[in-house]
């Protein structure tokens, strides 16, 4: 992915598979867990670490991101596959989480708290009527960008990225 190269995941949402703050890593071999693959695998249950990614060959990596993961059907498929290139990669299972059944990215009449927390670090503040217009891959990578232990660095990139400010 070169400069502003644009990959959807449906045009009919427009959400793009790979977002600008994530060019560094997804050029060098997608060396990181893309908010694609992280987005999946919240409804999946699974934490996969970069320690299991890096393992993975190339083509599978692809495969996680390209595989859809949207029905009840595509999630239970997704969580096998995931399950079955973490083991086939490092002799073990990747480590199972609790699924939140009301995850804040999808709450589009309320913005997020940890967001706008954030956001106001940096002086900033996002209304209700842009957090709505975002898509849901969007207002997901905008919550891990917040949290500790993330790259924060990203946060303010991913908000001039995304028309928040700027």
């Amino acid at each position: 992915m070169k400069n502003n190269d644009t990959i959807f995941i449906s045009e009919k949402k427009g959400d793009k598979i790979f977002f600008s703050f994530e060019e560094d890593f997804i050029e060098k071999n997608i060396k990181c867990i893309p908010m694609i693959v992280r987005f999946k695998l919240d409804p999946c249950g699974i934490k996969l670490k970069l320690s299991e990614w890096t393992r993975m060959a190339i083509v599978e990596r692809d495969l996680l991101i390209n595989t859809s993961c949207s029905t009840k059907l595509e999630i239970k498929t997704y969580h096998l596959l995931v399950q079955e290139i973490v083991s086939k990669s490092t002799g073990h299972e990747a480590k199972l989480l609790s699924i939140d059944k009301k995850p804040a990215w999808a709450d589009i009449k309320n913005v997020s708290d940890e967001v706008n927390e954030k956001a106001k670090e940096f002086g900033w503040q996002i209304g209700l009527e842009q957090w709505k217009h975002l898509s849901s891959l969007q207002r997901f990578a905008l919550l891990k960008l917040c949290r500790p232990g993330h790259e924060n660095k990203n946060f303010p990139v991913a908000m001039k990225e995304f028309k928040l400010v700027s």
